[in-house]
Protein backbone atom coordinates (compact mmCIF):
# COMPACT_ATOMS: atom_id res chain seq x y z
CA UNK A 1 0.00 0.00 0.00
CA UNK A 2 1.40 3.50 -0.77
CA UNK A 3 0.45 6.93 0.36
CA UNK A 4 1.93 10.18 -0.65
CA UNK A 5 2.17 12.80 2.35
CA UNK A 6 4.08 16.26 2.80
CA UNK A 7 3.77 19.62 4.20
CA UNK A 8 3.71 21.24 0.73
CA UNK A 9 2.44 19.94 -2.52
CA UNK A 10 3.68 22.60 -4.59
CA UNK A 11 7.21 21.40 -5.74
CA UNK A 12 8.43 24.74 -6.76
CA UNK A 13 10.52 26.86 -4.45
CA UNK A 14 10.92 30.56 -4.15
CA UNK A 15 12.27 32.85 -7.03
CA UNK A 16 12.40 35.95 -5.21
CA UNK A 17 11.81 39.43 -7.85
CA UNK A 18 14.80 40.85 -5.29
CA UNK A 19 16.91 38.02 -6.37
CA UNK A 20 16.48 38.96 -10.17
CA UNK A 21 17.08 42.79 -9.01
CA UNK A 22 20.34 41.95 -7.45
CA UNK A 23 21.72 40.33 -10.58
CA UNK A 24 20.22 42.45 -13.18
CA UNK A 25 21.88 45.52 -11.16
CA UNK A 26 25.21 44.33 -10.86
CA UNK A 27 24.87 42.79 -14.78
CA UNK A 28 24.50 46.34 -15.78
CA UNK A 29 27.70 47.40 -13.69
CA UNK A 30 29.83 44.40 -14.54
CA UNK A 31 29.26 44.52 -18.73
CA UNK A 32 29.75 48.66 -18.60
CA UNK A 33 32.89 48.35 -16.28
CA UNK A 34 34.27 45.09 -18.43
CA UNK A 35 34.62 47.56 -21.84
CA UNK A 36 36.10 50.61 -19.95
CA UNK A 37 39.07 47.58 -17.84
CA UNK A 38 39.17 45.66 -21.77
CA UNK A 39 40.09 49.43 -23.00
CA UNK A 40 42.49 50.06 -20.09
CA UNK A 41 43.89 46.56 -20.34
CA UNK A 42 44.96 47.04 -23.94
CA UNK A 43 46.40 51.25 -23.28
CA UNK A 44 48.35 50.30 -20.09
CA UNK A 45 49.58 46.46 -21.81
CA UNK A 46 48.34 44.92 -18.38
CA UNK A 47 47.82 41.47 -18.21
CA UNK A 48 46.05 41.63 -14.58
CA UNK A 49 43.86 43.98 -16.14
CA UNK A 50 42.90 42.50 -19.21
CA UNK A 51 42.43 39.02 -17.72
CA UNK A 52 40.07 40.30 -15.57
CA UNK A 53 38.08 42.31 -17.99
CA UNK A 54 37.39 38.83 -19.79
CA UNK A 55 36.61 37.74 -16.22
CA UNK A 56 33.98 40.32 -16.41
CA UNK A 57 32.86 39.53 -19.64
CA UNK A 58 32.64 36.09 -18.38
CA UNK A 59 30.70 37.18 -15.57
CA UNK A 60 28.07 39.54 -17.37
CA UNK A 61 27.03 36.40 -19.75
CA UNK A 62 26.98 34.41 -16.17
CA UNK A 63 24.39 36.65 -15.36
CA UNK A 64 22.35 37.24 -18.24
CA UNK A 65 21.80 33.31 -18.14
CA UNK A 66 21.37 33.63 -14.27
CA UNK A 67 18.13 36.08 -15.35
CA UNK A 68 16.97 34.03 -18.35
CA UNK A 69 16.96 30.99 -15.13
CA UNK A 70 15.01 32.83 -13.15
CA UNK A 71 12.47 33.64 -15.26
CA UNK A 72 12.22 30.27 -17.11
CA UNK A 73 12.39 29.15 -13.26
CA UNK A 74 9.44 30.88 -12.31
CA UNK A 75 7.04 29.33 -14.85
CA UNK A 76 4.11 26.87 -13.86
CA UNK A 77 4.92 23.22 -13.32
CA UNK A 78 2.92 21.73 -16.64
CA UNK A 79 2.00 17.78 -16.93
CA UNK A 80 5.06 17.33 -18.36
CA UNK A 81 7.11 19.01 -16.43
CA UNK A 82 5.22 18.26 -12.69
CA UNK A 83 8.19 19.29 -10.74
CA UNK A 84 8.56 23.05 -12.66
CA UNK A 85 11.82 24.62 -14.39
CA UNK A 86 13.58 24.99 -10.96
CA UNK A 87 16.49 22.83 -11.89
CA UNK A 88 17.29 25.22 -14.87
CA UNK A 89 18.63 27.27 -12.14
CA UNK A 90 21.24 24.22 -11.09
CA UNK A 91 22.08 24.23 -14.48
CA UNK A 92 23.08 28.00 -14.68
CA UNK A 93 25.22 27.79 -11.32
CA UNK A 94 26.80 24.76 -13.05
CA UNK A 95 27.53 27.26 -16.43
CA UNK A 96 28.58 30.11 -14.14
CA UNK A 97 31.16 27.46 -12.06
CA UNK A 98 32.46 26.20 -16.10
CA UNK A 99 33.14 29.24 -17.20
CA UNK A 100 35.50 30.18 -14.04
CA UNK A 101 37.65 27.53 -14.57
CA UNK A 102 37.89 27.92 -17.93
CA UNK A 103 38.49 31.66 -17.21
CA UNK A 104 41.74 30.28 -15.07
CA UNK A 105 43.02 28.27 -17.86
CA UNK A 106 42.91 31.31 -20.12
CA UNK A 107 44.65 33.68 -17.39
CA UNK A 108 47.59 31.26 -16.51
CA UNK A 109 48.35 30.00 -20.49
CA UNK A 110 48.77 34.22 -20.84
CA UNK A 111 50.78 34.34 -17.63
CA UNK A 112 53.00 31.85 -19.17
CA UNK A 113 53.73 33.59 -22.31
CA UNK A 114 54.38 36.46 -20.40
CA UNK A 115 56.74 35.27 -18.23
CA UNK A 116 58.49 33.82 -21.40
CA UNK A 117 58.55 37.08 -23.24
CA UNK A 118 57.77 40.28 -20.54
CA UNK A 119 56.31 43.27 -21.94
CA UNK A 120 56.23 46.68 -21.36
CA UNK A 121 53.38 47.86 -18.43
CA UNK A 122 51.77 51.56 -18.03
CA UNK A 123 51.44 50.98 -14.17
CA UNK A 124 50.09 54.80 -13.77
CA UNK A 125 46.99 54.07 -16.11
CA UNK A 126 46.55 50.59 -14.84
CA UNK A 127 46.79 51.51 -11.21
CA UNK A 128 43.36 53.88 -11.78
CA UNK A 129 41.23 51.48 -13.99
CA UNK A 130 42.09 48.95 -11.36
CA UNK A 131 40.72 51.12 -8.95
CA UNK A 132 37.57 51.84 -10.19
CA UNK A 133 36.90 48.09 -10.49
CA UNK A 134 37.65 47.74 -7.09
CA UNK A 135 34.61 49.84 -6.35
CA UNK A 136 32.80 48.75 -8.77
CA UNK A 137 33.41 44.84 -7.47
CA UNK A 138 32.56 46.07 -3.78
CA UNK A 139 29.05 47.41 -4.78
CA UNK A 140 28.48 44.32 -6.57
CA UNK A 141 29.43 42.29 -3.72
CA UNK A 142 27.26 43.98 -1.09
CA UNK A 143 24.16 44.30 -3.86
CA UNK A 144 24.26 40.19 -4.26
CA UNK A 145 25.32 39.57 -0.66
CA UNK A 146 22.20 41.06 1.03
CA UNK A 147 20.28 38.90 -1.21
CA UNK A 148 19.20 34.78 -0.24
CA UNK A 149 22.29 32.72 0.05
CA UNK A 150 20.35 29.64 -0.08
CA UNK A 151 20.11 30.48 -3.67
CA UNK A 152 22.98 28.58 -5.62
CA UNK A 153 22.35 30.72 -8.47
CA UNK A 154 22.56 34.20 -6.39
CA UNK A 155 25.65 32.77 -4.57
CA UNK A 156 27.31 31.46 -8.25
CA UNK A 157 27.02 35.13 -9.35
CA UNK A 158 28.68 36.70 -5.76
CA UNK A 159 31.22 34.10 -6.73
CA UNK A 160 31.81 35.65 -9.64
CA UNK A 161 31.49 38.96 -8.57
CA UNK A 162 34.29 37.98 -5.67
CA UNK A 163 37.05 36.83 -8.04
CA UNK A 164 36.27 39.93 -10.05
CA UNK A 165 37.28 41.87 -6.78
CA UNK A 166 39.85 39.74 -6.49
CA UNK A 167 41.28 40.79 -9.61
CA UNK A 168 41.04 44.45 -8.79
CA UNK A 169 43.33 43.89 -5.73
CA UNK A 170 45.73 42.13 -7.73
CA UNK A 171 45.97 44.59 -10.38
CA UNK A 172 46.04 47.61 -8.37
CA UNK A 173 48.97 45.58 -6.21
CA UNK A 174 50.80 44.81 -9.82
CA UNK A 175 50.48 48.59 -10.70
CA UNK A 176 51.93 49.74 -7.23
CA UNK A 177 54.45 46.88 -7.17
CA UNK A 178 55.77 48.13 -10.76
CA UNK A 179 55.71 52.13 -10.04
CA UNK A 180 57.82 50.94 -7.22
CA UNK A 181 60.25 48.38 -8.85
CA UNK A 182 59.70 48.25 -12.59
CA UNK A 183 59.28 44.93 -12.49
CA UNK A 184 56.54 44.44 -14.94
CA UNK A 185 56.33 40.15 -13.95
CA UNK A 186 54.70 41.15 -11.54
CA UNK A 187 51.70 41.65 -13.55
CA UNK A 188 51.34 38.18 -14.85
CA UNK A 189 52.43 36.55 -11.31
CA UNK A 190 49.77 38.27 -9.32
CA UNK A 191 47.15 37.23 -12.45
CA UNK A 192 48.08 33.67 -11.62
CA UNK A 193 47.82 34.35 -7.34
CA UNK A 194 44.16 35.73 -8.39
CA UNK A 195 43.24 32.92 -10.67
CA UNK A 196 44.43 30.60 -7.82
CA UNK A 197 41.80 31.83 -5.45
CA UNK A 198 39.19 31.56 -7.87
CA UNK A 199 39.47 27.91 -8.61
CA UNK A 200 38.70 26.99 -5.30
CA UNK A 201 35.02 28.31 -5.22
CA UNK A 202 34.10 27.52 -8.41
CA UNK A 203 35.31 23.99 -8.37
CA UNK A 204 32.81 23.79 -4.96
CA UNK A 205 30.30 25.74 -6.99
CA UNK A 206 30.73 22.64 -9.94
CA UNK A 207 30.56 19.91 -7.63
CA UNK A 208 27.77 20.89 -5.85
CA UNK A 209 25.07 21.89 -8.80
CA UNK A 210 26.69 18.40 -10.54
CA UNK A 211 25.37 16.25 -6.90
CA UNK A 212 21.82 18.25 -7.31
CA UNK A 213 21.54 17.11 -10.73
CA UNK A 214 23.02 13.12 -9.84
CA UNK A 215 20.68 13.48 -7.47
CA UNK A 216 23.30 12.31 -4.84
CA UNK A 217 22.07 12.77 -1.01
CA UNK A 218 21.55 15.93 -0.07
CA UNK A 219 24.42 16.88 2.39
CA UNK A 220 24.20 16.53 6.30
CA UNK A 221 21.48 13.54 5.61
CA UNK A 222 22.61 9.73 6.96
CA UNK A 223 19.98 7.38 5.29
CA UNK A 224 20.72 4.99 7.65
CA UNK A 225 20.46 7.76 10.80
CA UNK A 226 16.80 8.73 8.64
CA UNK A 227 15.43 4.92 8.98
CA UNK A 228 16.98 4.40 12.29
CA UNK A 229 15.20 7.36 13.89
CA UNK A 230 11.33 6.86 11.89
CA UNK A 231 11.78 3.90 13.98
CA UNK A 232 10.54 5.87 16.55
CA UNK A 233 7.49 7.13 15.00
CA UNK A 234 4.54 5.43 16.88
CA UNK A 235 3.25 2.44 14.60
CA UNK A 236 6.29 1.86 12.95
CA UNK A 237 7.91 -1.68 12.98
CA UNK A 238 10.06 -1.39 10.31
CA UNK A 239 11.98 1.33 7.74
CA UNK A 240 14.26 0.62 4.88
CA UNK A 241 14.39 1.99 0.90
CA UNK A 242 15.13 5.73 1.95
CA UNK A 243 15.98 7.39 -0.46
CA UNK A 244 16.52 11.80 -0.66
CA UNK A 245 17.37 14.16 -3.47
CA UNK A 246 17.76 17.86 -3.70
CA UNK A 247 14.90 19.45 -5.63
CA UNK A 248 15.80 22.42 -6.17
CA UNK A 249 17.96 25.28 -3.30
CA UNK A 250 15.17 25.05 -0.70
CA UNK A 251 13.37 21.78 -1.33
CA UNK A 252 14.70 18.30 -0.76
CA UNK A 253 12.06 15.08 -1.65
CA UNK A 254 11.96 11.53 -0.12
CA UNK A 255 10.72 8.36 -0.34
CA UNK A 256 10.47 5.40 1.98
CA UNK A 257 8.76 2.43 2.85
CA UNK A 258 7.77 1.42 6.40
CA UNK A 259 5.54 -1.34 7.95
CA UNK A 260 3.17 -0.89 10.90
CA UNK A 261 3.34 -2.28 14.37
CA UNK A 262 0.49 -5.24 14.86
CA UNK A 263 -2.60 -3.20 15.63
CA UNK A 264 -1.38 0.11 14.30
CA UNK A 265 -3.81 2.14 11.79
CA UNK A 266 -1.36 2.04 8.49
CA UNK A 267 -3.03 4.71 6.76
CA UNK A 268 -2.15 6.68 9.61
CA UNK A 269 1.17 6.23 9.12
CA UNK A 270 2.47 8.65 6.08
CA UNK A 271 1.97 12.17 7.41
CA UNK A 272 3.22 10.97 10.93
CA UNK A 273 6.40 9.93 9.18
CA UNK A 274 6.31 13.07 7.01
CA UNK A 275 6.01 15.01 10.18
CA UNK A 276 8.71 13.23 11.72
CA UNK A 277 11.04 13.81 8.17
CA UNK A 278 9.89 17.65 7.89
CA UNK A 279 10.24 18.32 11.44
CA UNK A 280 13.84 16.34 12.53
CA UNK A 281 15.59 16.14 9.01
CA UNK A 282 14.20 19.40 6.83
CA UNK A 283 12.61 17.16 4.42
CA UNK A 284 10.02 19.29 2.37
CA UNK A 285 8.18 16.28 0.44
CA UNK A 286 7.80 12.39 1.31
CA UNK A 287 6.18 9.39 -0.45
CA UNK A 288 5.68 7.03 1.96
CA UNK A 289 4.76 3.42 1.54
CA UNK A 290 3.80 1.36 3.72
CA UNK A 291 4.81 -2.28 3.78
CA UNK A 292 3.67 -5.96 4.72
CA UNK A 293 5.35 -6.85 7.94
CA UNK A 294 8.36 -8.44 7.48
CA UNK A 295 8.67 -7.32 3.94
CA UNK A 296 11.67 -4.57 4.13
CA UNK A 297 13.67 -6.91 6.62
CA UNK A 298 13.30 -9.68 3.88
CA UNK A 299 14.33 -7.20 1.12
CA UNK A 300 17.44 -6.68 2.58
CA UNK A 301 18.51 -10.40 2.66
Amino acid sequence: MGAEAGHDHDHGTRVTAGSERRVRFVLIGTASYAVVQAIGGWFSGSLALIADSGHMVSDAAALLLALIAYRVAARAPDAARSYGFHRVRVLAALANGATLLLLVAWITWEAIGRFRAPTEVLAGPMLIVAAIGLAVNIIGALVLRGGDQGDANLRGALLHVMGDLLGSVGAIAAAVGIMLTGWTVLDPILSVLVAALVVRAAWSLVTESLQVLLQAMPRGLDGAAVEQDVLSVPGVAEAGHFHAWTLSDHSVVATLHVAPTPGADPLALPSAVAARLHAMHGIDHVTVQVDPPGRIAAARH
